[in-house]
């Protein structure tokens, strides 16, 4: 527990300082956390320029996903983001649920509750609301939400099993989520993981691709698909910041990877069984491979 709020306060005191930078800063590092990289102008973030509802002021550069064009959300739903940042995903959200809708954004960082506020006023939404607290500890009633998305922030958080479980609770029964993630295959270098820096930016928090979906499986989630996956490649002058230039060297022709996936799923409806589904049933519905010049 002790460990948990450790890197918790390690993530909330970056996140407080990247709330008082601009996008570009923030695009350029991995997640906004880290040095920027002089090689690549984004290493996660997916393009949200064409996306309806998008508010340039709100986007920080901190995702790795666009998980609100996959959550098939519908006019009058509520719909929860969790890790709401500045706002972003809250209005794209929003432009799909209408004004009849209503949509919740949780953060813990006070700074980016301030700024999403503020953003939210100057928009003139009146039903967007952001909440200061823990996405493990929502101050959210159970069954409320008809949708739950999020953007590049389960990774971040040390206990993903709470966050699951509270995504379930918060959910009305039949409804569903669709977050992106970073996720893992095979295990990342020590050096890589352990640096307190690289945790606040999402990497060394990612777990185990095999194992978050496991986690959502046997929370009693169904119809759980990968909707997009890519994978993600952290430039040379990140890499020798944390390795040696024969282990960057090693890094890059091993089987280690780091994806950002988008995953769905359904909260069973009251009368509903829950299904068993087994790992080797769910394929992502779009991938992109490192080797084919589509990243």
């Amino acid at each position: 527990m002790e460990k948990e709020q450790e890197l918790k306060n390690i993530v909330k005191e970056k996140y407080a300082k990247i709330a008082e930078q601009g996008k570009v800063e923030n695009a350029s590092s991995c997640c906004g956390a880290t040095t920027p990289s002089n090689k690549v102008y984004n290493i996660m973030m997916d393009d949200y320029t064409d996306t309806k509802g998008y508010a340039e002021e709100a986007d920080l550069g901190l995702g790795c996903g666009l998980p609100t064009q996959f959550a098939d959300i519908h006019k009058g739903d509520t719909v929860i983001d969790l890790g709401s940042g500045a706002g972003n995903d809250c209005f794209v959200a929003r432009h799909e649920t209408g004004s009849e809708g209503k949509v919740i954004g949780i953060d813990f960082t006070p700074n980016m509750i301030t700024k999403a506020r503020n953003n939210a006023e100057k928009l003139g939404y009146n039903n967007v609301e952001f909440r200061l607290g823990d996405i493990d500890d929502m101050p959210v009633n159970d069954n409320v939400a008809d949708v739950v998305v999020s953007n590049c922030v389960l990774n971040l958080v040390p206990n993903k099993e709470k966050v699951i479980s509270e995504m379930y609770r918060v959910l009305k029964p039949g409804g569903h989520f669709s977050v992106s993630d970073i996720v893992l295959v095979g295990e990342l270098p020590d050096s890589l993981r352990e640096d307190a820096e690289m945790y606040a930016g999402c990497v060394a928090g990612a777990i185990q691709k095999e194992d978050y979906l496991q986690i959502m499986i046997g929370r009693g989630f169904k119809n759980l698909k990968i909707q997009k996956e890519k994978p993600i490649v952290i430039p040379e002058d990140i890499l020798i910041k944390y390795l040696s230039p024969e282990e960057v060297k090693t890094f890059n022709k091993g089987e280690t990877g780091i994806f950002s996936i988008t995953v769905y799923a359904e909260k069973p409806g009251t009368a509903m069984e829950k299904e068993k589904i087994t790992l080797s049933e769910i394929k992502p519905e779009s991938s992109c491979n490192p080797n084919s010049g589509c990243c």
